[in-house]
């Protein structure tokens, strides 16, 4: 059983639980992260980290499983509040359901390396300072529940650009629900419950697509214990995480992940230029 690569897969993890809710993107940082520590780039890895998000998906899941069991019930008995809550999340999902499933192969071949991911960083820092300064503050829904089917489908594209690996699904989608008018606590709420079906959906075309490729009977016991224990790491960070990144949100401005990001991204474009990480 080869130590180092399942240490190298926790630090992996703890990245992705740390990231995977704040904006600052989650799958830029693995790919930056894993370059560094020479985390190998192979089949197994990609779905790996694709896979090790539901991990702290699962968080949400237990942070919010009165609401979403409630919102569940609401929707299947007819009620207006849950199904305004169903049909947003549902539209919410299309769009990235639609252009994941049409650019993934494309996604995977020319995105998932360190210079698109410096850029991603760098434009979408940009993009969130100017969003937040322009739109923030001015909202008008303050339920997830009364979220329209419009503005549903207006965050539903705006989490397309989370694609780019470094641009951070949840940065797209606050910035989304800004411009449409939610509060800021709304639209990180709503970030995170439509992470639930992205990411299940995103997971299991790597699952699918792994097997076909590669096949889960290869794997040796390094890679079952990186997996699983990659999985059981993340929950547990992102669990740490969400409630902090709530309260703070709640009260204080993101430009703060704004710089970080801009900081981050230089800091890598000179690893890059010195050829510390490759290209």
């Amino acid at each position: 059983m080869d130590i180092y690569f399942i240490f190298r897969a926790i630090v992996v993890a703890i990245v992705e639980g740390l990231t995977e809710f704040i904006p600052v993107s989650s799958t830029g940082h693995m790919i930056l992260v894993g370059d560094l520590i020479g985390f190998p780039e192979t089949e197994f890895t990609k779905m790996f980290n694709v896979v090790i998000q539901l991990g702290a998906i699962l968080a949400i899941v237990v942070l919010y499983w009165q609401k979403l069991l409630h919102a569940a019930i609401s929707f299947f008995k007819g009620e207006k509040r849950g199904l305004n809550f169903g049909f947003a999340l549902i539209i919410g999902v299309l769009p990235a359901a639609f252009f994941g499933f049409l650019l993934e192969d494309t996604i995977d071949a020319y995105l998932f390396k360190p210079l698109p991911v410096i850029i991603g960083l760098f434009v979408g820092a940009v993009l969130l300072i100017f969003v937040e300064n322009k739109y923030r503050g001015k909202a008008h829904v303050h339920e997830v529940e009364e979220i329209t089917k419009l503005q549903a489908l207006k965050i539903g594209f705006f989490q397309c650009l989370a694609m780019w690996p470094g641009m951070s699904r949840s940065s797209s989608t606050i910035m989304g629900g800004w411009i449409t008018g939610l509060s800021s606590k709304v639209a990180s709420e709503f970030s995170f419950f439509l992470a639930i079906p992205v990411m299940v959906g995103a997971s299991l075309v790597k699952v699918v697509k792994f097997q076909g490729d590669v096949g889960f009977g290869t794997l040796g016991a390094t890679e079952w214990t990186a997996f699983l224990l990659g999985f059981v790491v993340a929950f547990i960070v992102a669990l740490l995480c969400v409630k902090g990144f709530i309260g703070y949100i709640q009260k204080k401005p993101m430009k703060i992940f704004a710089y970080y990001r801009i900081a981050i991204s230089s800091v890598f474009a000179l690893l890059l230029l010195t050829n510390v990480i490759s290209i």
